[in-house]
């Protein structure tokens, strides 16, 4: 029997490495992979090398979402994170297919750690740490944090009972993709925040913090969250008990923790190292910089804020990383060699 699977977002850099995982899977010739992308150039690459049905427009065209996630079995969204119109035409469409053959679709749904943060600015350690093990956890996040409103949405469409819903909050992704959809051009190689930050610092001639920058947050490598990915669609697949879903389908992609100021630290010895700039030691954003590297002043103090949580429910079902923070500090260099 084939597995119909619609995916949101394969020309970028997390749902690339899902996608490519998938391909990897020794059931994968059963099957049926539809994307969406904007880009007709990479449509033609995913058709002709990788023998995907395309389509080429966008997540703004609500009724075609709402049909493509209608014949589907699977959907993996990692798209965008906060498009709540787009996530309830998802919603509609695995309702409408719930409706029609009695099948209970499965949504694998990219959030993020942003939805632990706390905007300290730079200044202190937040003191919540989040278990996405613990339902109760999980469940004391304001629906005011950032991602909260779709993930909620999605929880209470598991509770309705039409989908199985299974969240991903992947931290700060690290490592430059090397996958087969990267290496052919048909999806991102970059993450966002470490990149944005070096950009920054060779902007403005030095690495930077939001104020003293001692908040914590957390990372994961690049091939580490995609293997995540894979254990959760895997888990579906075999209808395994084990991966809950709804209330109990949160599943972090933490392995380690840094500073901010542990990260600019390295940007800026590493760019000192290859000459870019004069000082390593960080200096502190003014306001204005926020606004003019990173767009916006909430967007800005997000550089600043604490994030804290514990993998356990995803190390419950067999996620082993293996990338730790060391990891992160030394992808830095290769960042900068792409970035220059």
């Amino acid at each position: 029997m084939s597995t119909s699977i619609f995916v949101l977002g394969a020309t970028g850099y997390v749902g690339g490495g899902i996608l490519a995982n998938i391909f990897e899977h020794p059931k994968a010739s059963t099957f049926k992979i539809t994307i969406l992308t904007r880009s007709a150039s990479k449509a033609k690459i995913f058709e002709e090398k990788f023998s995907v049905k395309t389509v080429v427009s966008s997540t703004d065209d609500e009724d075609l979402v709402q049909k493509l996630a209608s014949e589907a079995h699977v959907v993996i969204s990692a798209a965008d994170s906060d498009n709540l119109p787009a996530t309830k035409a998802i919603l509609r469409g695995m309702k409408d297919r719930h409706s029609k053959t009695g099948d209970v679709p499965s949504l694998i749904h990219t959030s993020g750690t942003g939805a632990l943060t706390t905007y300290d600015k730079g200044l202190k350690v937040g003191t919540n740490v989040y278990d996405d093990s613990d339902v109760q956890s999980m469940a004391s996040l304001p629906p005011t944090q950032p991602h909260r409103n779709v993930d909620l949405a999605i929880v209470a469409a598991d509770k309705e009972g039409y989908i199985k819903s299974y969240i991903v909050l992947p931290s700060t992704i690290y490592g430059i993709a090397h996958h087969a959809l990267a290496k052919a051009g048909a999806s991102n190689l970059y993450s966002v925040q470490i990149p944005a930050l070096i950009k920054a610092a060779i902007a403005r001639g030095a690495s930077g913090v939001v104020g003293k920058g001692v908040p914590i947050w957390p990372n994961v490598d690049t091939d580490d969250v995609s293997d995540l990915y894979s254990l959760i669609f895997d888990g579906i697949l075999k209808n395994d008990p084990a991966v809950g879903h709804g209330e109990n389908g949160y599943y972090f992609g933490i392995n380690g923790d840094h500073t901010w100021n542990d990260l600019a630290k390295e940007i800026g010895r590493v760019l000192v190292e290859k000459g870019v700039i004069k000082n390593a030691e960080p200096t502190t954003f003014a306001e204005e910089e926020l606004v003019k590297y990173f767009g916006s002043l909430v967007f800005g103090y997000y550089f600043g804020s604490t994030a804290r949580g514990v993998a356990n429910h995803s190390r419950a079902i067999g996620w082993k990383p293996t990338k730790t923070t060391k990891d992160m500090l030394q992808s830095i260099s290769a960042e900068v060699d792409a970035l220059l």
